[in-house]
Parts: C-alpha cells; sequence; structure tokens
C-alpha cells in the first residue's frame, strides 16, 4: 500500500496552491493603482488567466485523484476526525472549481469586453446585470471564505504533523521518500 500520494498528485497540489496564492494576490494589489492605468489593466488580466489556470488543474487533480488510492493516515485518526477531513477536501475541491466558474460566468454576463491570456473572450448578447452582480458577490464571497479555508487546512496539516506526530503531512510533500 501507498504511504504517500503520487508525484503527479503532489506536483498538483503544490502548483494548485501557488497559482491561488497568486491569484488572490492579483486582486489585492490591484487596488493600489488607479482605474484604467496599465498595471491594474495588467493584474486584471492576471488574475483571470491564473484563475483559469486553477480551474484547469483542479479539474485535472480531480481526475487523477480518481486514478489513485488515498493513502492512509498512520496511525489511524478517530472516524470523525476522517470524515472531517473528507468534508473539508470536498468543499475545498469544490471551492477552487466553483470561484473560477462563477468569475467567467460573471464576466460572460457583463456584456463588456474582457480578456484572458491576452485573447478575447465571448460575452452574452443579451447581458444580464443582475445575474452579474449575484455572480460576482457570490465569486467575491466565497474568495474571501477562502482564507479561512486555506488556514484551516494548512493549521491542520500542521496540527497533524507537529503536535499529532502522524503522517498527514508528510504524505504530500514533495521530494520526501
Amino acid at each position: 500500500m501507498r504511504t504517500r500520494y503520487s508525484s503527479v498528485q503532489i506536483v498538483i497540489h503544490w502548483l494548485v496552491l501557488v497559482l491561488v496564492v497568486l491569484t488572490y494576490t492579483t486582486m489585492d494589489i490591484k487596488g493600489a493603482f488607479i482605474k484604467g492605468s496599465q498595471a491594474r489593466e495588467l493584474l486584471t488580466l492576471a488574475h483571470y488567466s491564473l484563475g483559469f489556470c486553477v480551474l484547469f488543474l483542479m479539474c485535472v487533480r480531480v481526475f487523477v485523484r480518481a486514478m489513485y488510492t488515498t493513502p492512509s493516515v498512520k496511525p489511524a485518526p478517530p472516524h470523525w476526525q476522517h470524515n472531517l477531513s473528507v468534508l473539508v477536501h470536498a468543499v475545498i475541491y469544490l471551492m477552487f472549481i466553483g470561484l473560477p466558474v462563477l468569475g467567467i460566468l460573471s464576466k460572460y454576463y457583463s456584456g463588456h469586453d474582457w480578456t484572458m491570456f491576452n485573447l478575447m473572450m465571448p460575452k452574452s448578447v443579451l447581458p444580464d446585470l443582475s445575474l452579474q452582480k449575484e455572480l460576482k458577490t457570490l465569486h467575491t464571497w466565497l474568495a474571501n471564505a477562502g482564507y479561512y479555508l486555506i488556514g484551516l487546512h494548512a493549521f491542520a496539516a500542521l496540527w497533524h504533523h507537529y503536535r499529532l506526530r502522524d503522517n498527514t503531512l508528510v504524505r504530500m510533500l514533495p521530494g520526501r521518500k
């Protein structure tokens, strides 16, 4: 039985983390620049493009996860802890697939021209500004909740490693045999 996640799973996990951090960073620092400025527009383009990369990799991650069995935690945690872990991971997957989808739909229904990877993206010929606003609000709310979920996930991994002294974190660390 495997004691660690596959190399592909490990690479995707850490690459998604880097992309999520960069995606959040582009939005967090965008406000420091004047609307319409080249820097702000570049950060917006980067946010959309990075968000799409997160969506793509999360979809790949779902596919890859189905190909491999999850290595067990040693020593085995209580049943409630395992169930909570499954729930949190499901929410993480849904969040980082749902956030980019909500963002893309929000831009689509705005009726305005927008780009991703410097390519013109489709827009609705019948803009729905009410729906667009609701999608953007949900996108923003979920993104803010993401800070807490990411923090909880990281805290749990460190708690397992340093307090419970199990192999939860080690299973996902790169370069360790």
